[in-house]
């Protein structure tokens, strides 16, 4: 019991003392589990995306695969930044996924 109390007081110290950088844990933290809990919607999104772009042969084709892929890549990024939350890299905890950081800063459709 001693240890996990430990344990947890040294995740709260670091967390906490990070404050200075330009992200934090916890925020690496939640857009990771937020990723994760996302990265499906990438498959709607992609083909909604290529249907209004080039059209449904282009949805069901290119918008598929290209949802497939991002969303693949949406919940490897979320698995490693949730694992990894208390080490500053990228640099400052800075997000991984840039366009968007998170799924829906861009409007859903």
């Amino acid at each position: 019991m001693k240890k996990i109390i430990v344990f947890i007081c040294i995740i709260t110290v670091l967390a906490v003392s990070s404050v200075c950088y330009a992200d934090t844990p916890i925020k690496k933290l939640g857009r990771g589990i937020a990723n994760m809990g996302t990265c499906i919607l990438e498959v709607p999104k992609c083909i909604s995306d290529a249907n209004t772009e080039s059209g449904p042969i282009a949805a069901m084709t290119f918008g598929l695969l290209e949802g497939v892929y991002s969303s693949c890549v949406r919940l490897l990024v979320g698995m490693y930044e949730t694992v990894t939350f208390l080490v500053p890299v990228p640099e400052d905890y800075g997000p991984i996924l840039t366009n968007p950081e998170f799924f829906l800063n861009e409007g859903l459709f």
